[in-house]
């Protein structure tokens, strides 16, 4: 990707993808009536869990102490999404005036942008010597914006990684609870927000809680930000309302949905879902039933990828990119990976692919970061929906995953070079 790449709308859906128009909303609005609007327009998270923003908002309002933080969490470490750095690079003043309400909305008076893309914290501080204190869309008068740049890494982004960070320490995640909304930044109160969540707060603001529910669905309001790669195809970032079926947001990139012959959901979050799931509509609800997660947008599209060949790839970037802070982490993913890279050169056993499935069902809640969880989804969907492809890995050579590298860095990691 260049950094020219804009949002395609799908179905007109030009909340993100329009220019600003100069009407940022009410500045006089209170810390409760912003949390209102937030609650009337059912803005959920857009970072990945899809945790309604209003409680999180109200929760660190409400938590006892005199300061109080927040952070928009710009942190991309989800290799198949370019979301976060779109609207960092390209709409900055968006996610500055979100920053802005959100900070409003639980009394804080110091907020910072977070992330590792040494091009969005250019633009932020450009951005940022722009627009004066107390204007919109920018900065309210009294609130400090400082800029946390950390190495890109897949644990960096997870909230507790995030609050260490920013009070100075390692980006790596902490054991919960407690949580961030109870003690965040120097063991205040903090809302961990990301950057699409935050732009979305403004555009609430700024349309009305009842245009805004005018997308989506009753329980999926609003719209996302999707990144489309594989498939031979280009990626692309598309605007889309929930509800819309995935199958319309492939042909859209594509042109046709006749060569897609599986995908990675939601990043590498969601695990491997087959064909049938191009059914599904873009809703948080569709993608749990199906066993999976909307996550961060992400789509990976596989068009005759061996999905074996696919699990081993993802499991090995997982057990590179690990917090390597606790067991699960360390015994939980290496085996993993090693029993699926065994698969793709046919070294595997019987008792191996025993041993994978019992694993995978065991790592999940383990560890202070999100990959045993991430690994536990990839493992249960490779076995619900490819278990006899699975057992015919024992022993016997696949062509399609001999041709492919599982211990390199993912082919699936989408960038997005330029200024």
């Amino acid at each position: 990707m260049s950094s020219s790449l804009r949002v395609r709308p799908l179905r007109n859906a030009r909340l993100l993808g329009a220019e600003p128009d100069g009407t940022p909303g009410p500045a006089d609005l209170s810390g409760p009536e912003i949390i209102e609007i937030a609650e009337a327009a059912g803005i959920r998270g857009r970072g990945g869990a899809g945790f309604p923003l209003a409680v999180k908002l109200r929760s660190v309002a409400s938590a006892p102490g005199p300061v109080r933080y927040v952070i928009a969490n710009g942190e991309e470490g989800e290799p198949a999404s370019v979301k976060d750095r779109f609207l960092l690079r390209e709409r900055p003043d968006l996610v500055l005036r979100g920053l802005e309400l959100a900070a409003r909305a639980v009394g804080a008076d110091r907020a910072y942008v977070y992330g590792s893309d040494p091009s969005a914290a250019r633009r932020l501080a450009a951005k940022r010597g722009d627009v004066p204190a107390g204007s919109a869309p920018g900065i309210s008068a009294g609130m400090s914006v400082g800029v946390v740049a950390v190495a890109p890494g897949y644990v960096a982004g997870e909230e507790t990684a995030v609050v260490r960070a920013v009070a100075g320490g390692l980006a790596l995640p902490t054991v919960k609870p407690p949580r961030p909304w109870q003690e965040g930044v120097r063991g205040a109160p903090t809302l961990v927000s990301n950057v699409e969540t935050l732009a979305q707060l403004a555009l609430a603001v700024r349309l009305g809680p009842e245009a805004y529910r005018g997308m989506g669905t009753p329980e999926s309001t609003g719209t996302l930000l999707a990144t489309l790669s594989g498939a031979g195809r280009a990626p692309g970032l598309y605007e889309v309302p929930y509800g819309v079926p995935l199958r319309e947001l492939v042909t859209a990139h594509m042109g046709t949905d006749a060569g897609v012959t599986g995908l990675l959901a939601g990043g590498f979050a969601g695990g491997l879902l087959p064909a049938s799931a191009l059914d599904l509509p873009l809703t948080h609800a569709a993608l749990a039933r199906a066993g999976s997660t909307l996550g961060c947008g992400a789509f990976v599209l596989l068009a005759g990828d061996c999905p074996v060949g696919v699990a081993a790839e993802v499991a090995a970037f997982f057990d590179r990119e690990n917090a390597r802070q606790c067991g699960p982490c360390v015994t939980g993913t290496s085996g993993v990976a090693g029993v699926l890279a065994g698969l793709t050169v046919r070294s595997a056993t019987v008792e191996d692919v025993a041993r994978l499935e019992r694993w995978g069902a065991a790592l999940a809640g383990r560890g202070n970061c999100a990959t045993p969880d991430a690994v536990t989804a990839l493992v249960g969907s490779l076995f619900r929906h490819h278990r006899d492809l699975v057992d015919a890995h024992v022993g016997t050579e696949c062509e399609r995953c001999a041709a492919t590298d599982v211990t390199a860095d993912t082919r699936f990691r989408v960038s997005w070079e330029g200024s």
